[in-house]
């Protein structure tokens, strides 16, 4: 768009101006398709509140920049070609500062300068760097094919068979061959919306939620419905509502250390959400990938279940490595080959290398040494962390009974998003709570990842972030998620 349609910097936008961006923000976001009959002058005065030489004018404006052309007689259309999808204006309008993109792009550029509170990922220095060289030298010196092939159709057989027997000590009874291997849990999310939904369908997902999970419906064109959380599951009231009024397509959730807020399903919840789910018929995506973090396995919906409405996804990234792409879809018999001709379609396969990788690290017992390991260290690191920051005036919404996350309200009266932009300008990324929820409730929150909280910097660098930050009288912090 031209500058002739944008306010001055400083200024407030213009009546006019406002309009142009609403129509503007619609041709980005694929609402309006080139060849789009734009509503009438008439219809979108009454939406936009505005007169209808307002609409004329800003109509006008976009057609002398050949956004839109007039045809006589018959209105206003859009024009051109199909525009490159831009995430940022089809969802939400939020503050860059509580934009996903923005934290993951912060806490992925991230210098050495840079404390991370905010990231989603364990410091390299608790990964086992000495043991992953080691199975690269080993893989180096077997068969050539582990370095150039490609891999089969469902992936490696041995890791397929491994991770079945992993599932099952976890309840959840799986053939190998029901084992889908992909790079990684975003990439199983991707592939199960290509294969379920069609634009506009309704997908459910916590409230707050992975940000993530956001910027991939919207990518889909999904309709996105926010269930509020409560610390031992879904709100049941709420879910029963959204599934009657909406009829979504599937419910995407994390069952076991929830992300952000370190919840973990409650059984006798477990148990309502399948019958809900089953009564109004609605697919469930159990994405696991923190699961492995447990001391004790929770209830899987998976496991209860036996696979006939829900589909599990995980991945190997936050608790090994995000270099190796490694990651899994578990799903019922009858789906499996259609899901592999388009998980084909889409990569030609998986990564063979990263699949046998992975699989000699978890049968030489490096992956269980590891995970026992870790399981010490953020059991260890998450008490203390959750001192300091409560002695910075923020509560917890839970205490986790583990995994690496802390939901943390905010005294009451300050946002999120401020608080981040003034936390990045001292040098400290965090992750505001806006980013991972549909609703107004999460602006007042923050969550941090207790393994990155042990910089001796991160207090000072907080306690003058939220000294910057000015709170308004009036807002007061959610009392839910």
């Amino acid at each position: 768009m031209k500058a002739a349609s944008r306010p001055a910097p400083g200024a407030a936008p213009t009546l006019v101006e406002t309009v142009a961006a609403a129509i503007t923000q619609r041709i980005a976001g694929r609402t309006l398709m080139p060849g789009a009959r734009l509503p009438s002058v008439r219809a979108f005065a009454e939406t936009m509140g505005v007169s209808k030489s307002t609409v004329v004018e800003a109509y006008d404006r976009l057609g002398a920049e050949g956004a839109i052309v007039a045809r006589r007689g018959s209105g206003f259309y859009v024009a051109g070609k199909t525009r490159p999808l831009c995430l940022k204006t089809v969802g939400p309008q939020l503050d860059r500062a509580v934009d996903p993109l923005w934290i993951t792009r912060q806490s992925m550029q991230a210098g050495p300068d840079l404390v991370l509170p905010g990231s989603g990922w364990l410091p390299a220095a608790w990964m086992p760097n000495a043991a992953i060289r080691r199975g690269l030298r080993h893989l180096a010196r077997g068969p050539e094919a582990n370095l150039v092939a490609h891999d089969q159709p469902l992936g490696f057989p041995p890791l397929r068979a491994q991770i079945a027997r992993r599932l099952a000590e976890k309840g959840i009874e799986a053939e190998a061959d029901q084992v889908v291997l992909v790079d990684s849990a975003t990439q199983a999310v991707d592939l199960l919306c290509r294969f379920l939904l069609e634009p506009g369908d309704t997908v459910l997902v916590d409230d707050p939620c992975y940000f993530n999970y956001h910027a991939l419906l919207r990518a889909h064109r999904a309709r996105i419905v926010g269930v509020p959380l409560t610390p031992s599951g879904p709100d049941l009231g709420a879910l029963a509502d959204l599934m009657a009024e909406h009829r979504p397509r599937f419910y995407l959730t994390n069952s076991a250390l929830h992300n952000p807020t370190g919840a973990t399903l409650a059984p006798a919840v477990a148990h309502r959400v399948l019958k809900l789910a089953e009564a109004h018929d609605t697919l469930i995506v159990e994405d696991d990938i923190f699961g492995d973090f447990e001391g004790e396995p929770s209830p899987r919906l998976a496991g209860f279940d036996g696979l006939e409405r829900v589909i599990q996804v995980g991945s190997f990234s936050k608790t090994l490595s995000a270099a190796i792409r490694c990651g899994f879809v578990v799903l019922r018999e009858d789906w499996v080959e259609p899901l592999v001709d388009l998980k084909l379609a889409m990569s030609l396969g998986s990564g063979l290398l990263s699949a046998t990788l992975m699989h000699t690290l978890l049968t030489d017992g490096t992956y269980r040494r590891h995970i026992a390991e870790v399981r010490e260290k953020l059991a260890r690191t998450m008490a203390p962390a959750l001192r300091r920051l409560e002695a910075c005036g923020l509560r917890a919404w839970l205490e986790p009974s583990g995994g690496f996350f802390l939901w943390m309200r905010l005294p009451d009266g300050m946002d999120s998003a401020e608080v981040a932009r003034n936390a990045l300008a001292r040098g400290l990324v965090l992750a505001p709570g806006g980013a991972f929820s549909m609703s107004s409730l999460g602006n007042a929150f923050l969550r941090f990842n207790v393994a990155q909280c042990t910089d001796p910097r991160m207090i000072p660098l907080l306690e003058a972030a939220l000294a910057a930050s000015v709170p308004v009288p009036g807002r007061l912090a959610g009392s839910a998620a």
